[in-house]
């Protein structure tokens, strides 16, 4: 069975492709003009196993905002094509990663029912020359809302005592927690014996 999509998204602001398989290699052909992005994509590719090509095109003489909304919605869209009528999937999974002095813990149920959950601590307003901080929850409410999934991301530790948090390692944290989350939770379950995982039959 076949557990890829594609999807094309194109509005006045951007133009999207993204390519998924879920049972890849974590292979990656990534680029939407937003390195720090980009670097965090390459994150769910790897971390997740997942076979992933995005190519976004945006306005990013205005700002990053549209590029990295619009491909959070594309790529959450394509994690819902993917996994079909999820019939035999584990549907849950969760991960705590730590990065050197940073701690995240992430959950997920594929349950079609979006719902996300985001904790972090204050951060520099910026990593690198265009990826704000503040548009990590919203990549996480737009792929949860467009994946039809329900998310939980918590920096558990994000500083040594005394420090300040390091605003790389605390979002690259959180990409791959949520990467070793999907793995799991998209993973065939020998034991489902080819059933939807919830009690109503569907999910």
């Amino acid at each position: 069975m076949s557990r890829t999509a594609r999807v094309e998204r194109t509005t006045a602001e951007t133009k999207v492709l993204v390519e998924l398989d879920l049972d890849g290699s974590g292979q990656a052909d990534i680029t939407t003009g937003v390195g720090f992005y980009d670097h965090m994509l390459h994150q769910i590719a790897r971390h997740g196993g997942f076979d992933l090509t995005v190519h976004t095109v945006g306005d990013l003489e205005i700002d990053a905002h549209h590029t990295i909304e619009d491909t959070s919605l594309a790529l959450g869209t394509a994690f819902d094509q993917a996994l079909g009528d999820k019939i035999g999937i584990r549907r849950y999974g969760s991960a705590t990663i730590p990065m050197d002095e940073v701690l995240v813990r992430a959950a997920v149920d594929l349950s079609g029912r979006p719902y996300v959950v985001h904790d972090e601590p204050a951060l520099a307003p910026y990593i690198g020359p265009v990826y704000p901080t503040s548009m990590t929850r919203h990549i996480w409410e737009s792929f949860g809302q467009s994946a039809r999934l329900t998310l939980h991301v918590s920096v558990l530790r994000a500083a040594r005592p005394g420090g300040h948090p390091d605003a790389h390692h605390v979002v690259e944290g959180q990409f791959k927690a949520v990467a070793r989350a999907l793995r799991e939770a998209v993973a065939v379950d020998p034991r489902s014996a080819g059933a939807v995982p919830s009690t109503k039959g569907l999910l």
